[in-house]
């Protein structure tokens, strides 16, 4: 096992956008970054981009829909680091045969599903482990305000119109997991919230958003590099708390 003095992250889907972006500023934040990516090329050479930063960085493969890959994966860390000190969720999806609910494609909602919720689910029970042995160790769920079931029923809202039933609910799915995590690791070392990063121009937008990279992930690394175990179990953005 390396000896690691480093707090160590690992970042899921971190090969691009937001992703890459939090692992950059954790990495120039002095953690040392495991970029999780199921496509080996782009994932390496995220990593060697991070590197060229002076990023302690490296790459390990990850498919958040595929369980032996996220075993694995977890061997690979526990074997090398022994701990994990931040897990972030960061890998998601939307897909373009997603609409309202009388039309959207069931299967693209189960794909959504697959990635977005059961694939935190999946690396995040994987990782427990080695949270448990980091002194503080700290989930961050990358949520959106379009999981929130208060926003969508807000007519008011800016986002009430975006009917995205798959993506909007497994957002939401992802935030039921926050809450419960947060509440079966009370007391624990653990601290779990999620993170809104506000509309980001990415792939998944057709970068649209108005905001960058760099500005949607400041609200998560705020939340990983916390270490006092506060807060816990919220929804944040950068303008403060979401409503569930």
């Amino acid at each position: 096992m390396e000896a690691h003095h480093k707090e160590v992250a690992l970042v899921t889907g971190a090969n691009k956008g937001i992703g890459l972006e939090i692992a950059r500023q954790l990495g120039h934040a002095g953690i040392a970054i495991i970029v999780g990516a199921r496509d080996g090329t782009r994932g390496e050479a995220a990593a060697a981009t991070l590197r060229g930063e002076g990023v302690d960085a490296r790459f390990i493969q990850l498919d958040v829909t595929d369980q032996a890959s996220i075993e694995q994966a977890a061997a690979a860390i526990g074997a090398t680091h022994g701990r994990l000190d931040i897990l972030v969720n960061n890998a998601g999806i939307g897909d373009p045969a997603d609409g309202p609910p009388a039309g959207a494609s069931v299967d693209a909602a189960r794909r959504l599903f697959a990635t977005n919720f059961f694939g935190a689910l999946s690396v995040t029970q994987a990782m427990l482990p080695l949270l448990r042995q980091a002194p503080a160790g700290r989930i961050v769920n990358m949520s959106s305000s379009l999981g929130s079931m208060t926003v969508n029923g807000d007519a008011t809202s800016p986002y009430h119109g975006v009917h995205l039933i798959g993506y909007n609910a497994s957002k939401a799915a992802l935030n039921m997991l926050t809450v419960q995590l947060a509440e079966t690791l009370r007391g624990t070392n653990i601290a779990v919230n999620a993170a809104c990063p506000g509309y980001v121009a990415t792939d998944l937008n057709g970068h649209g958003g108005p905001l960058t990279p760099a500005e949607g992930a400041a609200t998560p690394v705020r939340l990983a590099l916390l270490r006092g175990g506060q807060p816990n179990g919220k929804f944040l953005s950068a303008e403060g708390q979401v409503p569930w």
